[in-house]
């Protein structure tokens, strides 16, 4: 049974730090690249970070680039996600993603909520 189960989410105030866990099982974690999405009410998901299988490569949408860094623990079956310098706009539901694009196979958590308020 494939499971992606998000954690670290919380309130924190602008301009502090969470960290997301995301503890992957029931697939071989190590040959999916894994994202991390990030949804507001009404808009659409979108892409916050991404990673690929051996952790070698990052991406990040240039509104958390310098801020936010996802690394990945294949030996832990874990894909992380340091947010710092946190911003009301970062306010959002956010879900670790596996994706095997050869395959067309994507597996989603269930979100943990994350909110930046003073």
């Amino acid at each position: 049974q494939v499971q992606l189960v998000e954690s670290g989410g919380g309130l924190v105030q602008p301009g502090g730090s969470l960290r997301l866990s995301c503890a992957a099982s029931g697939f071989t974690f190590s040959r999916y690249s894994m994202n991390w999405y990030r949804q507001t009410p009404g808009k659409e998901r979108e892409l916050v970070a991404t990673i690929t299988t051996s952790g070698a490569n990052t991406n990040y949408a240039d509104s958390v680039k310098g801020r936010f860094t996802i690394s990945r623990d294949n030996a832990k079956m874990t894909v992380y996600l340091e947010m710092n310098s946190l911003k009301p706009e970062d306010t959002a539901v956010y879900y670790c993603n596996a994706h095997w694009a050869s395959l067309k196979l994507n597996y989603w958590g269930q979100g943990t909520q994350v909110t930046v308020s003073s």
